[in-house]
């Protein structure tokens, strides 16, 4: 099978759209998805400051969403014309994952960042060189990926699918930090250090679920967003930040969220929490994280969250009913750019101009 994909050939070269080839159809458990749109995540991005770790060239794309045209054997769970969203892969068989913990499979880092799947690496160019096996399950920067049928929740088709990638990867783990890491309920209170995708996936989600939010950025236009979205802003900068946000939430936040990966602002995140408040951090540290005096005294905690702690066949069909419903509004973030444009979509995103890209194969931007 013969269709568009955007190739990256090197850590410095732009995306370049050309021909790829699929040498066979699905095997048992896979399925092959028309790619109705594909969000762009930082971590598509951040390949190209992993030289020698992802191997290239290689198709990248994990956040696609699309509609199922082949099936592999009878024991998929989905049928053709299935609605559906990826998300990343996993063993299925591990500990974690039959824990409900995917996130944190045994295989998570050699499934998803490292080459994927060997036995199923059928990717070739028009020339017939090899490209890098399947990147998070999908490599889904393309008309259409195989994944396996485990990686896809099936969704309404009333809903529109090529706007709903995101909620596969960047929009779930934000909104899964609130719901499933922290179970934020009526009440609480968070405050959401960087509004991005991420961060702004669980300020919608803290707000659905009725907590008090608190939003720190370093720009105007992602506060703002946030302020619509109904938190309190906060400059990054502003003076005596871990105060004001501890007047704000009478007397310390019980939970705040770290999308930035910067130690002063985990460290003053540590300061804004109540006793025995949590903090999670999404992003990966590059740097030692040097705490300071006093940051986990009485019974504050820090922790790692990877993809909100979710499994998605069930938080993914959950952010759909709150979006129906009004209360997670991720639509507002999103603008779309045809596939053939990647190289814009990925310098506006650098540049802060967007907040989660979405790549549609055919189609006009929005």
């Amino acid at each position: 099978m013969r269709f568009g994909a955007a190739v990256l050939r090197s850590y410095e070269s732009p995306f370049a759209v050309e021909e790829v080839i699929l040498a066979a159809g699905p095997a048992d458990g896979e399925i092959l998805v028309r790619i109705a749109g594909c969000g762009m995540c930082r971590t598509d991005l951040a390949v190209r400051r992993s030289a020698g770790r992802s191997p290239l060239p290689a198709v990248l794309g994990h956040e696609g969403a699309g509609v199922v045209v082949e099936t592999g054997g009878p024991d998929t769970g989905l049928s053709v014309g299935d609605h559906v969203v990826l998300s990343f892969d996993s063993c299925g068989h591990c500990r974690n994952c039959m824990g409900a913990a995917p996130a944190y499979c045994d295989s998570f880092a050699s499934l998803n960042l490292f080459g994927g799947r060997g036995e199923n690496a059928r990717f070739t160019d028009a020339a017939g060189g090899e490209l890098a096996p399947r990147w998070f399950g999908q490599s889904s920067f393309a008309e259409y990926a195989m994944v396996l049928a485990r990686n896809a929740v099936r969704v309404d088709p009333a809903l529109p699918i090529e706007l709903l990638g995101p909620l596969g990867c960047g929009f779930l783990t934000g909104a899964g930090a609130v719901l499933n890491s922290f179970g934020v309920g009526p009440g609480d209170t968070i405050a959401v250090f960087g509004a991005g995708a991420v961060g702004l996936a669980a300020v919608m989600a803290a707000t659905a679920a009725g907590a008090v939010t608190v939003a720190v950025d370093r720009h105007p236009e992602r506060l703002a967003l946030a302020e619509r979205f109904r938190a309190i802003p906060l400059h990054a900068a502003s003076a005596g930040l871990p105060d004001r946000i501890r007047r704000l939430t009478d007397g310390g936040a019980r939970y705040a969220l770290d999308t930035t990966g910067s130690a002063q602002l985990i460290n003053d995140a540590l300061r804004a929490l109540r006793p025995t408040g949590h903090l999670g951090l999404v992003a990966r540290l590059h740097t030692a994280l040097p705490l300071e005096p006093g940051t986990l005294d009485r019974g504050r905690r820090i922790s790692h969250i990877c993809e909100g702690d979710a499994v998605p066949g069930l938080l993914i069909p959950r952010l759909t009913g709150l979006w129906q419903a009004g209360r997670f509004p991720f639509d507002q973030l999103i603008r779309t750019y045809p596939l053939a444009d990647i190289n814009e979509a990925e310098r506006d995103c650098d540049a802060g101009r967007v907040v989660k890209p979405i790549l549609v194969p055919e189609g006009k931007n929005r």
